[in-house]
C-alpha cells in the first residue's frame, strides 16, 4: 500500500500549482483575522453532528455549542446551514479526491489490464479508508454513507458536484480494464466498488463484533487484503 501512495503522491506532486484552486473567500478573511481555529472548529463540530444526526437533524446553535463559539460566528462564515454542510464536505473533497485521480491516471499506465484493474480499485478506495485512520476523519465515513444513501441528497447536490468527476473518472478507467462489458455492467460494477467502500467507511464495530476481533476497517492493509480479491473476481464475473 505504500509504495502505491508514494507514486500517486508524485503524480500529485507534478500538478501544475497554478491550478489549485483558492480557499473559499470566508476561509480566506479567517486566515486573515486569525480566525482559523474557530472556524476548523466549527468545521470539526459539525462534521461530527451531521453525522450523528443528519442534515435535517442537525441545527446551526448545536454546532455552535459544540464549536463554543457564538450562533453568529457559524452564520458569519458559512451563512446557513446548508453552506455550513457544503463547506464540510468541501474541507474533505481537495485531498482525498486528488489522491483518487492520481491514483487513476497511474493505472492508466498499466500495460496489463488485470494489474490495471487491481490498481482502479485501489485507487478508488483506499484514500476514503485511510480516513478511518486520521484523528478527526472516522466521522466523513458516516457522514457521506447518510448523504449518498439520503433520498434528499438530489436536492442539495453535493454527491453529483464534488462525486461525479471521481464517479465518471473510475468508470471510464473500469471501461478500459474491462473491454467488451456493457455501460449497464460496468455501472453496477462501480456501485458495488463504491457499496463496498460506503460501508466499510461507516463500519461501527460490526465487522470486529462479527469476527472476533479478526477484521478491523482501521487497519487498511489486512480490510484491502481480504476485500481486494472478492471485489476483483465480482467485477470480472459481471456479465460472465
Amino acid at each position: 500500500m505504500i509504495s502505491f501512495l508514494l507514486k500517486s503522491f508524485m503524480f500529485i506532486r507534478c500538478m501544475d500549482k497554478s491550478n489549485r484552486a483558492k480557499p473559499p473567500k470566508t476561509q480566506r478573511h479567517a486566515e486573515a483575522t486569525g480566525d482559523t481555529s474557530a472556524r476548523d472548529r466549527i468545521l470539526k463540530a459539525a462534521e461530527q453532528i451531521f453525522a450523528e444526526m443528519g442534515f435535517e437533524g442537525t441545527s446551526l446553535r448545536q454546532v455552535a455549542v459544540n464549536a463554543d463559539v457564538p450562533v453568529a460566528l457559524v452564520s458569519y462564515h458559512f451563512k446557513n446551514k446548508l453552506g455550513l454542510y457544503r463547506q464540510v464536505f468541501k474541507a474533505r473533497d481537495p485531498n482525498t479526491n486528488v489522491q483518487r485521480l492520481a491514483g487513476l491516471a497511474l493505472a492508466e499506465t498499466e500495460s496489463d489490464p488485470e494489474r490495471r484493474l487491481e490498481m482502479i480499485l485501489k485507487a478508488v478506495m483506499m484514500p476514503m479508508l485511510s480516513l478511518r485512520n486520521v484523528e478527526g476523519s472516522a466521522n466523513f465515513g458516516v457522514l457521506l454513507t447518510r448523504e449518498a444513501t439520503d433520498p434528499r441528497s438530489g436536492e442539495r447536490g453535493i454527491i453529483n458536484e464534488m462525486f461525479d468527476p471521481i464517479a465518471k473518472a473510475t468508470i471510464r478507467a473500469l471501461k478500459g480494464a474491462l473491454p467488451g462489458r456493457s455501460d449497464p455492467e460496468i455501472v453496477w460494477a462501480f456501485q458495488m466498488l463504491i457499496g463496498t467502500m460506503l460501508y466499510i467507511m461507516a463500519d461501527a464495530g460490526r465487522a470486529v463484533h462479527l469476527s472476533g476481533g479478526a477484521c478491523d476497517p482501521e487497519d487498511v492493509d489486512g480490510t484491502m487484503r481480504m476485500i481486494l480479491p472478492l471485489l476483483l473476481r465480482g467485477i470480472r464475473g459481471v456479465g460472465s
